[in-house]
């Protein structure tokens, strides 16, 4: 039973409708914005290990039954995942409702999209410099790898800059940890053009802003070259990999490795317009060559967030 949803939702309305409520509609519109059918939710609620009938999907979005039961929560929390949502952003709209999905949206998340862009606000800060610090970029090409647990291992960045002042000699890095991460387990790596300087982190938020210190102090319009990285493989299994833009840039590229032994069942390139924004497909990804991987390139990068994510088989 595929109800379908109403095709004028545009992502203005989800935004503001995801503050307002009743829930039916926040669910509805997040629906329509995302573009699936109630078959393709509960078939990635399924890869999720949550279990949920199409029927009470439909209810639920035509206000006709409201998620109340622990296992009905934790679907409206899974929901949020697969429509791209912000954490809690639907269980919010379900108070009153008890259960420990309830608790859990009375107490908003440290790893929020507010939350998180207020970390790294505040390790920014700090540090004392911007998180350009007088750079633009120029290209970045960003390389991630999962391991065969599912966690992330690693990254690296080959990233070429221009001073837009004169004097600069210093880049901040950001690294998200995912889930029960042990940020000081992980390692900076600068590889070339640049030497390791201070680290802060913020353990709940999932943020790590690493110091970089050029090998030279650059002019106004002059480019530089750096090579850095981060080892990780502390947290869990993780399921995407994003990176956002304050400003339009040059070319960005992310391929993002896995190991044979843990291939996911869908990757796909998405972007946002902002973190509280719906995620809106690019492209559907598949894993190919010896070492199985997949990638983006965008040729000159907008303000928003790209990334890649992709679905375990449970």
């Amino acid at each position: 039973m595929g109800h379908a949803v109403h095709p004028a939702h545009t992502r203005a309305e989800l935004d503001r409708v995801l503050l307002t409520g009743p829930f039916h509609l926040a669910l509805r519109a997040a629906l329509a914005v995302r573009g699936l059918p109630l078959q393709r939710v509960q078939h990635h609620l399924a890869h999720r290990g949550i279990k949920v009938g199409v029927t009470s999907l439909s209810y639920w979005q035509q206000g006709a039954r409201r998620p109340r039961r622990p296992e009905s929560l934790r679907a409206v929390q899974a929901l949020e995942d697969v429509l791209g949502l912000p954490e809690n952003s639907l269980l919010r709209l379900l108070p009153g409702d008890g259960g420990p999905g309830a608790r859990r949206a009375a107490c908003p998340s440290p790893r929020t999209p507010a939350a998180v862009s207020g970390a790294v606000e505040r390790l920014l800060n700090g540090l004392g410099r911007p998180a350009d610090g007088g750079l633009h970029t120029v290209g970045h090409h960003e390389r991630v790898r999962i391991g065969p647990e599912r966690e992330l291992l690693g990254r690296s960045s080959q990233k070429i800059v221009r001073a837009h002042r004169d004097g600069v000699d210093r880049l901040l890095a950001v690294h998200r940890g995912g889930a029960g991460w042990d940020p000081a387990r992980v390692t900076v790596h600068a590889t070339e053009n640049c030497r390791p300087g201070r680290v802060r982190y913020d353990r709940d938020a999932g943020v790590l802003v690493a110091e970089l210190l050029l090998d030279a102090r650059l002019r106004s319009g002059e480019t530089y070259l750096l090579c850095y990285g981060f080892e990780d493989g502390t947290a869990g299994p993780s399921g995407e990999y994003l990176r956002g833009f304050p400003g339009t840039g040059g070319q960005y590229m992310l391929q993002v490795r896995f190991d044979p032994a843990a291939l996911p069942v869908r990757c796909r390139h998405f972007a946002q317009d902002s973190p509280g924004a719906a995620r809106i497909c690019r492209a559907e990804l598949t894993p190919s060559g010896r070492r199985p991987s997949v990638h983006l390139v965008d040729q000159g990068v907008r303000p928003g967030i790209q990334g890649i994510d992709w679905e375990w088989q449970h």
